[in-house]
């Protein structure tokens, strides 16, 4: 513990923000670092507690507490604090396969188990860790790490999200010869092409690829498995194949009118926006515009909030973003202690991006889409919204929220972006390698473990949790690799 009082000497501080009306003219990070001697004060007020609940992961509550990479997070705070950044960097990519995505993209499960959060401001971890791997990367220190032997063993591994590209990093890492197979154009999955550009710059996801592929890595980008290469191509070819496409199942909203033009599912709406970024900086007219429109958004999670963020840089007129649920609290309730994540509300960029252009917060709770309307082009140009209630079910005896009699309000729009989530993994990849899914639509394992029901085929990421967080994408991903391993070799020493 570099300074037992560092907790008490120094106060918290976050990487500073680009004002949000500067910020909204770009579509570029927007986050600067702090200086090194603010960031090792940073890294002196972490405690080094006796049991560090930041590395934990240990379900409270029905939820999850700390890293679920169960990274060691007291002790590259203690080597920041006493400048030994290369000591701290090998302990920090010990368990973490991405410190760069999760740095940037990660809600913060170890922050909010800090022990320092129990009665004050907790730890900036995540800050901390994007600190150390930018580092890493200014001055040389990630460099390729090619296998000495290979052990004539080939792995295909489908999607190249968070858990795709870990599980594949581990397996090239160990010898195994792998390919990635990604369907779209670009590699990355859900953080090329779901996560925007000013959260994650997509540079930083090229960087990382392309030192994967010095490392011995293949990727195969257009490759639509189960569409355009067959399951059983793939089951001939490698001795192994593992299957993370991601939960991309998008759960639909059914009101009267739904077939109106201009109503788009956000993952849609944000892939379709990243991609004509990068192709043309939004002047191939391939990008779902915004601009000079009214936009509601339906949903409240980061997707929804990605939206917003994304419909204000593109000049939208206005934007309502509606909620089922009722609007959390500000401060943790009685019901909800420390170490479990703090249900509260939560006000993120595309929020406070709003709120300075429009001059009020976007979000409207318990409502809920009632009707579309269209006009004689058949073009959406107004919402009926109606405001929900929690009422018990008779039946079931479970809390539903129902609509409010009397309290429709219809407002203009002519954009609509469904944020509402997602039901699972699309069925033809599953269908495609038949393997079995579970009430969820996610590919079914024994708890705990990867395999399926079809010999040599492994599954991760969100295809086998559902919809989830990149972090829990790289655990499993690292997790699903051991078991590949073992497969392959008999025993494992990932």
């Amino acid at each position: 513990m570099g300074k037992p009082t560092g907790f008490l000497d120094y106060n918290r501080v976050e990487n500073p923000a680009q004002e949000p009306l500067e910020r909204i003219r770009h579509f570029e990070e927007f986050h600067p670092m702090l200086d090194e001697a603010e960031r090792r004060r940073q890294g002196g007020r972490c405690m080094n507690c006796g049991v560090p609940f930041c590395q934990s992961c240990v379900q409270l509550g029905g939820m999850y507490a700390g890293c679920p990479l169960h990274n060691l997070i007291p002790e590259w705070n203690d080597m920041i604090y006493r400048g030994n950044w290369e000591h701290a960097l090998s302990r920090l990519t010990k368990t973490a396969s991405f410190p760069e995505f999760t740095g940037r993209v990660c809600p913060g499960l170890c922050m909010a188990a800090c022990t320092c959060g129990a009665n004050g401001e907790a730890v900036t971890v995540r800050e901390n860790e994007l600190a150390l791997i930018e580092y890493g990367w200014e001055k040389g220190l990630i460099q390729p790490r090619i296998p000495s032997v290979r052990t004539g063993k080939r792995v295909a591994v489908v999607g190249s999200g968070p858990s795709g590209l870990a599980a594949a990093d581990l397996l090239n890492r160990r010898g195994h010869s792998v390919t990635v197979y990604e369907r779209f154009d670009r590699v990355g999955g859900l953080m090329m092409y779901g996560i925007p550009n000013m959260k994650l710059d997509k540079k930083i996801v090229q960087r990382r690829v392309s030192l994967m592929e010095r490392e011995g890595v293949k990727f195969v980008t257009n490759a639509d498995v189960g569409r355009t290469i067959s399951a059983e191509e793939l089951r001939a070819q490698f001795d192994a194949v593992v299957l993370c496409c991601g939960a991309s199942n998008p759960r639909d909203l059914n009101a009267p009118g739904r077939e109106a033009e201009g109503i788009h599912f956000a993952v849609e709406f944000l892939r379709r926006n990243t991609k004509s970024l990068l192709d043309s900086n939004l002047t191939d007219g391939q990008n779902i515009s915004a601009a000079g429109l009214d936009v509601i958004v339906v949903g409240g999670g980061d997707t929804g909030n990605d939206c917003i963020g994304t419909c204000v840089r593109h000049g939208c007129r206005s934007i309502t973003a509606l909620e089922m649920m009722p609007e959390p609290p500000q401060e943790r309730a009685p019901s909800n202690p420390w170490p479990q994540w703090p249900r509260v509300k939560k006000t993120d960029y595309g929020h406070e991006e709003a709120i300075a252009l429009f001059g009020h917060d976007p979000r409207r709770y318990q409502t809920t889409v009632k009707e579309f309307h269209s006009d004689e082009t058949g073009h959406l140009c107004a919402v009926t919204i109606v405001s929900l209630a929690a009422k018990r079910d008779e039946e079931s005896g479970r809390m539903q929220m129902v609509p409010v009699e009397g309290s429709e309000e219809t407002l203009p729009c002519q954009l609509l972006l469904i944020a509402a989530g997602f039901l699972g993994s699309e069925g033809y990849v599953s269908e495609a390698f038949g393997v079995e899914r579970n009430l969820r639509s996610n590919v079914q394992t024994l708890p705990g473990h990867f395999a399926t029901n079809v010999e040599g085929v492994f599954t991760a990421g969100d295809m086998h949790r559902g919809q989830s967080l990149v972090v829990w994408g790289i655990a499993e991903g690292r997790e699903c690799a051991r078991e590949v391993d073992e497969y392959l070799m008999g025993y494992t020493c990932l």
